[in-house]
């Protein structure tokens, strides 16, 4: 594989890493299927846990979705949450024609409806993903979050 190829493969990682975000942040549910693979595993378990304290700040979230279809949209804006992802200074490793690995930074926030015992949760840390190439363009295969903080901020 040239390095081009390479550099071709990592940024349309990019891509579908830009489009999860957006998917989800726009509670866009056909939008986030569409970069997932058909045998995703999402693993969210301790998302929202600060691993310095402990403190679980939606324990809801502690979850797994396996496939593509296990993606469900709206939960968020049903209870009043609006979410505000942002990934940046992707480790992104081309592991063959149609595979790869990345590592994302990331930042979230999570503004609360009135009435939440906190107004914000804001966590730090990285997406540790693996990705596939399917027919249709590269989807994300694994997925999985490490913390290094959450916070719950009082409204």
């Amino acid at each position: 594989m040239t390095g081009i190829e390479r550099l071709a493969i990592a940024e349309e990682v990019r891509r579908v890493k830009a489009t999860y975000f957006r998917g989800v942040d726009t509670e866009d549910g056909d939008l986030v299927r569409s970069i997932l693979a058909a045998d995703c595993e999402l693993d969210y378990r301790g998302c929202c846990t600060d691993p310095k304290s402990g403190v679980d700040f939606m324990p809801a979230m502690n979850l797994v979705l396996k496939g593509r279809e296990g993606w469900v949209s709206g939960a968020f804006s049903k209870a009043g949450i609006t979410s505000v992802h942002q990934g940046h200074q992707a480790e992104i490793t081309v592991t063959g024609p149609d595979s790869a690995r990345a590592i994302w930074a990331m930042t979230d926030r999570l503004y609360m409806p009135p009435g939440a015992f906190f107004g914000l949760m804001r966590g730090f840390g990285f997406y540790h993903e693996t990705y596939v190439r399917e027919a249709d363009g590269w989807k994300i295969r694994t997925l999985r979050i490490e913390r290094l903080r959450v916070e719950g901020v009082s409204p």
